[in-house]
């Protein structure tokens, strides 16, 4: 059991000082499936022991659950902890399937109070514009966030899966502080456009699905046939059929390269993530998600891992030869405006 605590970085120029890796909490309440509780609870401590103090969360995880089950949380650890939370993902009354994406101000400050509320804190430390709405200019909804901040409601600012222009056009209303996008072994688009915009304005990035939403990781190989029905897994292109089955043959140099290091394929993968801050020349804080005490040590046990140029090199050809989008509908990851 890893006792030892990750080091922290500045997220961003100026932005909060958190663990050089951070916790996606989505899963906790919503979207994979069957949750244990107590053991959610436990994880998010023994996160906390072991230095990850970043903690990310949205209002459209569980219609706002995610963010009342992390409440107590928070509220025990408030000065130790950084609270990351998104808007921008409108569940529609007559049918709570269904994600509408709005970016305008009067929602902005509709979700933002909601939040606050369902938290049980005063200020949230980093806001995420979710999705972009591309029907409202960026600058009209960066400038809805930044009042958010002049009334301290908000300290930093941050987006999820935009394009490199809109980071730009952005970063010219009000500092951003951090980036969220998927950025794996298995997704990187993210490298031709917007990780070089984010280095050149000091933007630190904060990769989601680090482990390829548990694919990485070997712990399932075909997600219609080993997954729960309530498991969006299910249905994202890449986990399924013919798709699932070239993609796990993928992991072999990922398995050889775990083995070296006594580590396992998880670790491996995160720890490529992890190095990118040194090979790319910026902030990374990447956000793996899970609910079990005994994963965060595995993940945190990563960011001890330095892979050698021979290994990054075998890992490098992975995301080009990977089978089906990361999404059904690439509308909502940058990609698909870029």
């Amino acid at each position: 059991m890893t006792e030892a605590r990750i080091a922290t970085v500045r997220l961003g120029e100026d932005g909060p000082e958190v663990g050089v890796q951070g916790l996606g909490c989505m899963g906790m309440s919503f979207a994979y499936g069957p949750t244990d509780a107590g053991q959610a609870r436990a994880a998010l401590e023994r996160a906390l022991e072991l230095g990850v103090t970043l903690y990310d969360t949205a209002d459209a995880y569980g219609d706002g659950d995610n963010e009342r089950f992390l409440s107590p949380f928070f509220k025990a650890h408030r000065d130790e902890v950084v609270i990351a939370t998104k808007f921008a993902l409108s569940i529609p009354k007559d049918d709570p399937t269904k994600r509408i994406i709005r970016n305008d101000a009067p929602y902005i400050r509709e979700a933002v109070e909601a939040s606050l509320k369902r938290l049980d804190v005063d200020v949230i430390d980093l806001y995420y514009m979710h999705r972009r709405d591309v029907n409202v200019p960026i600058e009209e909804t960066v400038g809805a966030m930044a009042e958010l901040v002049r009334e301290g409601k908000v300290k930093h600012l941050g987006l999820s899966e935009v394009t490199a222009d809109e980071l730009r056009a952005a970063h010219a209303v009000h500092p951003i502080t951090a980036v969220q996008s998927e950025w794996s072994l298995f997704s990187r688009d993210i490298e031709a456009k917007v990780v070089p915009a984010a280095r050149d304005l000091g933007v630190g990035l904060v990769p989601y699905s680090p482990l390829g939403r548990g694919f990485l990781t070997g712990s399932f190989t075909n997600a219609e046939q080993e997954l729960s029905a309530d498991d969006f897994r299910r249905h994202q292109p890449r986990f399924n059929g013919a798709n699932a089955a070239a993609n796990a043959a993928l992991l072999e140099p990922v398995r050889t390269i775990a083995e070296a290091h006594d580590a396992t394929l998880g670790q491996i993968a995160l720890a490529w993530v992890q190095q990118r801050a040194t090979l790319d020349g910026l902030t990374v804080v990447p956000i793996p998600g899970t609910r079990k005490p005994n994963r965060v040590e595995e993940n945190v046990g990563a960011a001890a891992i330095v892979l050698t140029e021979d290994e990054l090199a075998r890992l490098e050809p992975i995301a080009q030869k990977v089978a089906g989008d990361r999404y059904a509908d690439m509308r909502f990851a940058s990609a698909g405006r870029e």
